[in-house]
């Protein structure tokens, strides 16, 4: 099958059946959104969205929590992954917002990477989600399932996946693909375990074919 058309079925399906995809995450604001996915690294959306309440009824803009103590920020995240670190991130992040930007979440990924526990997969989803620029951000379920299904093919690292992603998908849609490609990932092309007979994209997927051809070759009679 030709990239072009494992593309298309792709997206002409999700298209159908996903039509507006969103973030997991619950957020009110630019800064609200910034936060949690600082937070959502190596951690669940749902533990997530149990943290950020508390915590942005404490600190509800970046001048807040730009004068907070990491102590007190780490009180709210302890229950998240890397409390220490993201809490000493979540305060410099703030600060620079406030020095730097006029307490305003830039629109850009050049200075959102500048912010303190931003990368690159968190300044895409910004400015994808919230300012609604086209953007591939890649999390760890877009780089496995975009290798898994075909979309990436050898891609080391999430950059070299994003490149491969950014060059097929048709720009104005990049920031559905990019929910399109985690949401199926959490629920339905899962780490260990992907449920292929629960997949409506199996008709395009590199790996459901791989595996159609094994199952195949066992079952017919070896020659001689």
């Amino acid at each position: 099958m030709k990239i072009q058309e494992r593309y298309q079925g792709i997206i002409d399906w999700f298209s159908v059946d996903m039509p507006d995809p969103v973030t997991e995450l619950r957020y009110k604001d630019a800064y609200g959104l910034l936060v949690a996915v600082i937070l959502s690294a190596q951690c669940t959306d749902k533990r997530v969205n149990m943290i950020t309440p508390p915590l942005l009824e404490r600190f509800p803009t970046p001048p807040d929590m730009a004068v907070a103590e990491p102590e007190e920020i780490f009180e709210y995240i302890r229950s998240c992954s890397y409390p220490n670190a993201k809490s000493k991130n979540l305060k410099a992040m703030s600060r620079m917002l406030v020095e730097d930007f006029g307490g305003t979440v830039p629109d850009n990924v050049k200075d959102l990477e500048k912010l303190p526990g931003v990368g690159r997969k968190t300044a895409n989803v910004i400015i994808s989600v919230v300012y609604g620029k086209p953007a591939m951000a890649v999390d760890t379920h877009v780089f496995r399932v975009s290798e898994r299904i075909g979309l990436t093919r050898g891609a080391k690292n999430p950059l070299q996946a994003e490149e491969q992603l950014v060059r097929h998908f048709p720009r104005e849609i990049l920031g559905k693909a990019h929910h399109w490609l985690i949401l199926h990932g959490r629920y339905v092309c899962i780490a260990r375990a992907p449920k292929c007979d629960q997949c409506g994209i199996s008709a395009w997927c590199r790996h459901y074919e791989q595996k159609q051809k094994r199952a195949i070759k066992a079952t017919s009679p070896k020659k001689g």
